[in-house]
């Protein structure tokens, strides 16, 4: 299962993991997938490659439908603009996916957000602080 987040989806995170320095990605992908471990790195059955992933706490609770934690997934498909920043072909050579954040806006516990860098409008975003 993956949704994208909701604020309220993400109460019980802990820390945000980079597996990728994030600084020359213009966005990320995020999605709220259902996974059996509260921390460490999941399963990842996307095409593309897993960008960081989010840990909860100790005492976060399984979802009472399913018996899975929440955690939030973060990654780029192919076919993404950090992937081909010189493809004029690329499908987002202007905005970006639906699910797509910039990565400089991500802190655990709260949904990051697109900035004119993540829609690539020629504006540049402050970095997070």
């Amino acid at each position: 299962m993956s949704a994208i987040p909701q604020e309220g989806d993400l109460v019980q995170e802990a820390e945000v993991v980079w597996l990728e320095d994030t600084e020359d990605l213009d966005y990320v992908r995020q999605a709220l997938d259902k996974v059996s471990t509260r921390k460490g790195k999941p399963r990842y059955e996307r095409d593309g490659r897993m960008i960081g992933y989010s840990n909860l706490a100790p005492n976060a609770p399984r979802s009472a439908d399913s018996g899975l934690f929440a955690r939030r997934t973060f990654y780029l498909l192919p076919h993404d603009r950090p992937n081909r920043p010189d493809d004029p072909e690329c499908p987002y050579r202007v905005g970006s996916p639906l699910e797509a954040i910039d990565p400089r806006t991500v802190q655990a516990g709260k949904t990051g957000t697109k900035t004119p860098r993540s829609q690539a409008t020629g504006e540049i975003a402050p970095a997070r602080s």
